[in-house]
C-alpha cells in the first residue's frame, strides 16, 4: 500500500479494513499503509471522535450498530432486573410538588412504577402504558399528550403531539433511549419519532436519560440530539467504562445502579 495517500483517503481505508475484519491493531494498520503508528494512532483518534469505530488499546473495533427493537410488550422481560434499579433512581430525583414528563419505553414504564406514592406532583406522558400505571393515583395529576399512536410503543407522537408539547414545560424530563453514543449524541431507529422526541427534551429544565448498559457505544439510524442537550443519564453497572468515563468528562452526570 503506497504511504503517500491523502489522509482522508487513508482513513476510509483504514475503516474499510475495521469494517470488513471486525478489529485491526495500529502495528497492523502501520505495516499496511506504510505509515509510522503515530500517524495510525491520530487517524484512528479522529474515526473515533466521528463514531465510525470504537478504539481500544493498541487498535480498533467495529462500531456496533444497535440492533431494531421488538415491540414493548416483549422487551418487558429484558434487563428487567436493571430497569427496575434505573426506574427507581430516576423516580427517587423527582421531588414532591414537580412536574415531570415520563417519555415511552420499558426503563421508563419502570420510573413511572416508582413514583407512585409521591405527593402533589403533575406527570405529562406521551405513553399509554404510563398513564395506565399512574391513572388511579390521587397524589399524580396527569397530563397525557395526545397524537398519532405508534402501536408497538403505546407511544403518541407526530405533529400533534409536538403542538401539545410546545404548550408545556416539565422540571424535569425523564426518557428512554434507542442508542447513546459519547460522540455521536442520542439516537433512535424510528424517523418520524425523531422531532417528537427533539421537542419532548425541550420540555425539561433538567433531562434525565434512563438507558441500561445494552444502549451504550451503539450507533442507530436516526439522530435526535447531541449529549450536551441533557444533564443526567442513569444506568446500570453493566454500562462500559469508557462511555461512562467519556459522558462525565462531556459534563454530564451519569449515575451507575
Amino acid at each position: 500500500m503506497p504511504a503517500n495517500l491523502l489522509k482522508s483517503e487513508r482513513q476510509q481505508r483504514i475503516l474499510q479494513l475495521v469494517q470488513e475484519n471486525a478489529q485491526a491493531t495500529v502495528a497492523e494498520l502501520s505495516r499496511h499503509f506504510g505509515v509510522s503508528e503515530a500517524t495510525v494512532r491520530r487517524d484512528l483518534e479522529e474515526l473515533s471522535e466521528n463514531g465510525h469505530l470504537r478504539r481500544t488499546h493498541g487498535g480498533a473495533l467495529r462500531a456496533e450498530q444497535a440492533a431494531p427493537e421488538p415491540p414493548i410488550y416483549q422487551r418487558t422481560t429484558e434487563q428487567a432486573e436493571e430497569k427496575r434499579r434505573i426506574g427507581q433512581a430516576a423516580a427517587e430525583r423527582v421531588a414532591d410538588g414537580e412536574t415531570v414528563f415520563i417519555g415511552s419505553g420499558t426503563t421508563t414504564l419502570e420510573v413511572a412504577r416508582a413514583l407512585v406514592g409521591k405527593r402533589r406532583i403533575t406527570v405529562i406522558t406521551n405513553a399509554l402504558n404510563v398513564a395506565n400505571v399512574l391513572a388511579g393515583d390521587p397524589n399524580i395529576t396527569l397530563i397525557i399528550v395526545g397524537g398519532l399512536l405508534r402501536p408497538s410503543e403505546l407511544s403518541m407522537i407526530g405533529h400533534l403531539t409536538e403542538q401539545a408539547l410546545k404548550e408545556l414545560r416539565a422540571d424535569k424530563v425523564i426518557i428512554g433511549i434507542h442508542a447513546i453514543h459519547p460522540r455521536q449524541g442520542l439516537m433512535n431507529e424510528y424517523l418520524p419519532e425523531t422531532m417528537t422526541d427533539r421537542e419532548i427534551i425541550r420540555t425539561g429544565t433538567q433531562v434525565i436519560v434512563v438507558a441500561d448498559h445494552t444502549k451504550f457505544n451503539k450507533l442507530s439510524a436516526a439522530f435526535v440530539a447531541p449529549v450536551e442537550a441533557i444533564q443526567t443519564v442513569i444506568t446500570d453497572s453493566g454500562a462500559p467504562g469508557d462511555a461512562v468515563d467519556a459522558l462525565r468528562q462531556a459534563g454530564l452526570e451519569v449515575i451507575v445502579v
